[in-house]
């Protein structure tokens, strides 16, 4: 029945039973007395919460399809709204969940392109760092150890000053290269890119470290990637905004052929906090490999971000 013919039956229901009142026993006199009134006025009320009531169950299926359309997020793919019942209402509600599953769809698309784009400018601008500004830094080492073994004493050590603090620069060009693009990954596969990632971020003031259980299944390049950039950005949000002293990256097997990837920390929590860029790039990022990241609270207080990859994800290249 469509939603039409719905509201009309239902007034159309309120209108008879208005038409019957006045063929019922209670007559009405001029002027109303003040019995008569009272019973017409509980009448109307009758009438207008039955209205309601009814307005209410025919179209509560049209305020369930609102409120999903209000709430619904393309970076947590799956959520759909029930299609109950039949006509116009469970059509639109049917017609909103295709247009859903397009959306994501064209949306998982583009977003490999721009991270594939993005993922080959990190590539480029590393390899610049490194043949370019790590090359010409290192020259400049020299000029300055050079210099320095022929001057004079009094200036030598400020010489030797700007040789550590250029020395500290080409580390520090490193350091940006290496985060730009995972060379490890490539190289040593998965596990070692994890744990050079843990030692990567572990300072006197934050502790951090992996745990790689054995005999975890080989995963595709595309998959090694995110998992390394899902541990990359938890690592860099607990380092920078969680105050967390201590962070634990582990990487095991799950139930039917899965791998989990999980960052623990011992921080502060999100709270109330809206998601963010970094948290909301890593879903980006996920929704490539049709994989499930969860972040929230940990066990005992800080964050968790957890990486599951279905079993579909495996078989590629072995860590």
């Amino acid at each position: 029945m469509s939603l039409y013919w719905r509201i009309f039956l239902l007034n159309a229901a309120v209108f008879v039973v208005a038409v019957l009142l006045l063929f019922g026993p209670v007559p009405v006199s001029t002027p109303v007395l003040f019995g008569e009134a009272i019973v017409l006025v509980a009448g109307l009320v009758a009438m207008l919460v039955l209205n309601a009531v009814l307005l209410r169950i025919g179209l509560a299926p049209l305020g369930r399809l609102s409120r999903a359309m209000a709430t619904v997020d393309l970076l947590k793919p799956g959520v759909r709204p029930q299609v109950t019942g039949q006509g116009e209402i469970a059509e639109l509600t049917g017609t909103f969940n295709t247009m859903l599953d397009r959306l994501e769809a064209e949306r998982a698309t583009s977003s490999g392109r721009v991270l594939s784009a993005l993922e080959e400018e990190r590539h480029r601008i590393a390899q610049e760092l490194h043949d370019e500004v790590g090359q010409t830094l290192t020259a400049v080492l020299l000029q300055i150890k050079h210099a320095a073994d022929r001057i004079p004493e009094p200036v030598r050590g400020d010489l030797h000053q700007a040789q550590e603090t250029t020395r500290a620069s080409l580390d520090e060009i490193r350091r940006i290269a290496r985060r730009l693009r995972p060379g490890v990954l490539e190289e040593l596969g998965l596990h070692s890119a994890l744990r050079s990632l843990a030692a990567e971020f572990t300072t006197s003031r934050l502790s951090v470290s992996a745990h790689i259980t054995p005999g975890l299944p080989a995963l595709d390049a595309a998959t090694e990637l995110v998992l390394y950039r899902v541990a990359q950005e938890g690592l860099t949000n607990a380092a920078r905004h969680s105050g967390a002293t201590r962070v634990e990256v582990h990487l095991r097997p799950v139930p039917g052929g899965g791998t989990a990837l999980l960052v623990r920390d011992n921080g502060r929590g999100l709270g109330g906090a809206a998601e963010g860029a970094g948290i909301r790039g890593m879903r980006e990022r996920v929704l490539l490999i049709g994989a499930e990241l969860l972040v929230g609270a940990g066990p005992g207080g800080g964050t968790d971000v957890r990486l599951n990859v279905t079993a579909d994800r495996h078989g590629g290249s072995s860590s």
